[in-house]
């Protein structure tokens, strides 16, 4: 029996919560839900539904306050390419909340570019970043307790080719907000910067992420960033970018953004050429306000509301864009079977199974010169569609898909590699496409001799992987392996004896930690051993596989029984080691040698990460020896 049942007893206890209910009822229906309205004048929109109200500039399309039930929440909220610098701006309502009986209205700031560039987020030039037009909307809907905003990009085929820096939408919230909400990890009490920490601390997964924000314990306000759909995000699944951090300067703002192209961890292309037409729809996402009795319980709530505007995706309110309804939108679904005799499980997913729709790749200016094949890791300008499948046969269904052409990509953990289909056209219409029966056969370059880790795209099952956004634990790598590693097949637990990262062993005994920086210091070459058995002399060609999810030096070296037969070379660097990070570009390497410079017995196979500054390593998602007996080496 609860305090208050003991207080007042059994018979009192139902006029007691009639009360309540009465008090509660009363309560409703002095608080009436009001209709949406829309105010303006030279400057600035106004719009409100009586719960929220958002103020606008007409000049850029930011946002210049957002007030909920009379507290504001936002010292601004703006897209990095926004209306100003514009050779014309057309400001308009385009849902007259007038003609639904105020159940929903929407303006827009568009910009018309002629050909000149817009937009000064981060890396922007002075003359502005991206010749495109840009069309900026905020919708309110009745009851609503917070506003949508979506942007609208098309590229003309008469302006210039160009390439797109940053591109965001960043919302800065008041001091109230004390508690950041980025994941299950970075949830706690934030009123002020940390001294050790930078922004990159708060980096996380997108795809798993779709309501974050900041909480207020002094308010019991909550303020998220939701997103009902990523499939215009870049980068697919595996995407980590910013969600929300606090400014380092005095005056400690909370920060809550929502990337959709950056060059943050191998970055994301978005290249139009001479003559291109090009339109990308970046959003809607909802920007939810609400209150509780904690900051957890208001991230509950919050994702809660992401699933419920999920269901709602495609918003039946979008027009006048590039945004097809859900009628127009195609289901896609089918079965990959896995046929890899060699696997556990034979043809059963063991684990996470993610299918998705993605362009092709394509070759686009790199920064370092020349082009990069932009696969769907790399990919900004296009939309995604993926799904988390939890059922172990493979069948899958892919929802919302827009008309176009794709590739069907999948992974799994404890599968290396990755499927690939091509030419998948979706039409418009709303079809059911069932691609039938698709069988995966997983690379093999012989018969498994052992392997380490998990093939899963993140290193977070090494040691001190689930602590990978700590500022300097590359510093604790060489207390915890003095003598670095040396793994020992069926003996070593890959949790305990295997560290995350790979990395330069620490001499410098003034190496800190450094902002934006990560661990500056220099180290020397550092061996990581495998030590395996072999009941026999094996012959033909063995094959080792390395599978990297994070780079940050240009080769590993390689050697078997002390015979070097490296280098390796690594691809791109994206400072995952420096920016506090467990995983950014993956991709495979492999390296073949004679089998003859392995013996029975005990064999030692070395890779050694060069001397240099300590954040010059590799992180490996998953490592595998195969023996192909019946192959020589030519």
């Amino acid at each position: 029996m609860s305090q208050i049942e003991k207080a007042i007893g059994t018979t009192s206890l139902c006029l007691f919560y009639l009360a309540c209910s009465t008090l509660s009822f009363a309560h409703f229906k002095t608080t009436p839900i009001s209709p949406v309205t829309i105010k303006e004048n030279d400057t600035i929109f106004i719009i409100s539904n009586g719960i929220v109200t958002a103020q606008i500039s007409k000049q850029s399309g930011s946002m210049i306050s957002l007030i909920y039930k009379g507290t504001e929440t936002v010292s601004g909220g703006y897209w990095s390419h926004d209306t100003r610098e514009a050779i014309e701006t057309i400001t308009r309502v385009t849902i007259d909340p007038k003609s639904n009986n105020g159940m929903r209205g929407e303006i827009s700031i568009k910009a018309i570019s002629g050909g000149k560039k817009l937009g000064f987020g981060p890396g922007a030039e002075k003359d502005g970043d991206f010749p495109a037009d840009i069309d900026i909307r905020y919708s309110m809907g009745k009851s609503e307790c917070g506003i949508y905003t979506y942007c609208i990009f098309e590229h003309l085929p008469d302006y210039p080719a160009q390439s797109m820096t940053e591109a965001r939408y960043c919302a800065g919230l008041t001091k109230i907000f004390d508690w950041i909400t980025v994941d299950e990890k970075r949830n706690k009490y934030y009123p002020e910067p940390i001294p050790e920490e930078d922004k990159y601390v708060y980096i996380a997964n997108q795809w798993e992420n779709r309501a974050y924000g900041f909480s207020s314990t002094t308010k019991n306000l909550g303020w998220w960033m939701i997103n009902p759909s990523v499939e215009y995000l870049s980068g697919g699944p595996t995407k980590v970018e910013f969600l929300c951090h606090r400014h380092t300067d005095k005056n400690a703002a909370p920060v809550v953004l929502n990337y959709w192209r950056s060059s943050h961890y191998g970055g994301a292309s978005v290249t139009v050429t001479d003559g291109e037409y090009w339109t990308k729809v970046i959003g809607p996402f909802f920007m939810y306000i609400n209150t509780g009795s904690d900051p957890n319980a208001m991230w509950k709530d919050a994702k809660e509301q992401a699933k419920q505007e999920s269901n709602k995706w495609p918003y039946a309110w979008v027009a006048g864009c590039d945004y097809p309804s859900h009628n127009e939108r195609s289901t896609i679904s089918g079965k990959i079977i896995l046929k890899d005799p060699l696997m556990p499980g034979g043809s059963r997913f063991v684990g996470k199974l993610m299918i998705g729709l993605a362009p092709p790749p394509y070759l686009a200016p790199s920064i370092f010169g020349g082009t990069r094949e932009i696969t769907w890791q790399l990919n900004a300008k296009h939309y995604q569609f993926w799904v988390q499948v939890d059922d172990p046969s493979g069948c899958f269904c892919i929802p919302n898909v827009r008309p176009g052409t794709y590739s069907l990509y999948a992974f799994a953990d404890g599968v290396l590699g990755e499927f690939v289909k091509n030419s998948i056209t979706v039409e418009s219409g709303g079809t059911s496409v069932d691609l039938g029966q698709l069988e995966w056969i997983p690379v093999r370059c012989g018969q498994q001799l052992w392997d380490i880790g998990i093939a899963n795209r993140t290193a977070t099952e090494f040691m001190n992987g689930d602590k990978y956004f700590k500022p300097g634990i590359q510093l604790e790598y060489p207390k915890l392996f003095p003598d670095e590693v040396n793994f020992i097949i069926g003996k070593s637990d890959f949790s305990k004896d295997w560290y995350f990262q790979h990395i330069p062993h620490n001499i410098d005994g003034n190496a800190n930690v450094v902002p934006y920086r990560g661990v500056v210091g220099e180290g020397i070459a550092n061996p990581y051993t495998i030590t395996f058995e072999l009941a026999e002399v094996p012959r033909g060609t063995a094959t080792l596989r390395l599978a990297i999810c994070g780079t940050g030096t240009k080769q590993v070296e390689v050697a078997v029984n002390g015979t070097p037969v490296g280098p390796l070379k690594l691809g791109y660097r994206d400072s995952v080691i420096t920016l506090h990070q467990i995983h950014g570009i993956w991709y495979e390497r492999e390296l073949s040698f004679d089998a003859s410079l392995m013996k029975q017995g005990k064999n030692v196979l070395t890779l050694t990460v060069p001397a240099g500054p300590i954040n010059n390593g590799v992180i490996y998602d998953y490592i595998r020896l195969e023996l192909n007996e019946s192959q020589n080496m030519k």
